[in-house]
C-alpha cells in the first residue's frame, strides 16, 4: 500500500497537477491539505475520473483537508471523523477515516505565525487537543498512520540552514517538544525509518530562490504506528511536482507499506 501526503495549496489550481501525479505515482490513498475549497465545489468528478473516490471537509479561501483512495482496489472509508472532540474550531484542519484495514488521520497544522504570536499560543493548544485525539485513535486503531503538513521541522536536520532559523516559528523549542509529545506515544518518522541524513525538504519558499538552492525545511510527515514500523519498505520525498509551472509550495511525500 502506497500512502502519501500533499499540502497542494489551492486545490482549484493544483488539480491538473494533482490527476497527472496521481497518474504517475499511483498511490492507493493520498491525504491533501490547504485545499481552499468549499464541500460543494470539491472537484468529485475530476477524481473520480481519475480513479479516485475521496472524503473532505473544506472551507472557503482557507485551509480544508481530504482524503482519496483509489477506487479499483475496491477501498472505502469508514467512521470518518471531521473535528477533534473539545476542540471549538471551524478552521477545517482535521480529517481521520478507515480505509480497509488503516487508520488514516491527516492534519494540516496550525502556522503559528510568529513566536509569542496569539496565533502561536493556539497552535501550541491545538496540538495539545491533537495528542489527546490521538491518544484515543491509537488505542481503537492499532494500524494507524498520522500524516500531512505538520507546520514543524522535527530537528535540524530538517531545516536547511539551522543558524539562520535558530528557535523561529516552525523550528522553535516548544513548537518541537509538541510534535515529540505525539511521537513519544508509539508514532515514528517514516522517512528517518530509512534516511538519517539532512538535506531533503518537503517545502520551499516561493522567493529567493529557495527550491533551486534547496533552501527548504521539512515539515510535511508520516507518522506510522508502532503496528506499522515493520511494514515500511520506503520512504520519499517527490521533489518533482515543485518543478512545474505554478507549483505548490509543497511537494508530496510516501510511504510503502507492506501490508493489504
Amino acid at each position: 500500500m502506497k500512502i502519501a501526503s500533499w499540502n497542494v495549496n489551492s486545490l482549484k489550481v493544483r488539480i491538473p497537477h494533482l490527476t497527472q501525479w496521481l497518474a504517475d505515482a499511483r498511490p492507493d490513498v493520498v491525504a491533501l491539505q490547504e485545499t481552499k475549497l468549499e464541500d460543494a465545489k470539491f472537484p468529485v468528478d475530476e477524481l473520480a475520473a481519475a480513479g479516485y473516490q475521496a472524503v473532505y471537509a473544506g472551507q472557503k479561501t482557507y485551509n480544508g483537508v481530504a482524503i482519496l483512495a483509489r477506487s479499483d482496489q475496491g477501498l472505502s472509508f469508514a467512521d470518518v471523523v471531521t473535528d477533534i472532540p473539545g476542540l471549538d474550531d471551524p478552521q477545517r484542519r482535521i480529517l481521520a477515516a478507515t480505509i480497509g484495514s488503516v487508520r488514516v488521520v491527516d492534519l494540516y497544522v496550525v502556522n503559528g505565525k510568529a513566536v509569542g504570536d496569539e496565533k502561536y499560543a493556539y497552535k501550541l493548544h491545538w496540538l495539545e487537543r491533537v495528542r489527546d485525539f490521538l491518544a484515543e485513535e491509537i488505542r481503537r486503531h492499532p494500524r494507524l498512520v498520522v500524516l500531512g503538513d505538520f507546520n514543524i521541522a522535527p530537528d535540524d536536520r530538517d531545516v536547511h540552514d539551522p543558524v539562520a532559523w535558530g528557535e523561529d516559528i516552525l523550528c522553535s523549542p516548544p513548537e518541537r517538544a509538541a510534535l515529540k509529545a505525539l511521537t513519544d506515544m508509539g508514532l515514528h518518522d517514516s522517512f528517518r525509518l530509512f534516511e538519517q541524513a539532512g538535506g531533503h525538504f518537503s517545502w520551499w519558499d516561493y522567493r529567493q530562490g529557495a527550491f533551486r538552492r534547496n533552501n527548504g525545511l521539512r515539515i510535511d510527515l508520516i507518522l506510522l504506528g508502532d503496528a506499522l514500523k515493520s511494514s515500511a519498505r520506503a520512504a520519499t520525498i517527490d521533489r518533482e511536482p515543485r518543478r512545474w509551472e505554478r507549483p505548490s509550495d509543497h511537494t508530496p511525500v510516501m510511504v510503502e507499506l507492506d501490508i493489504e
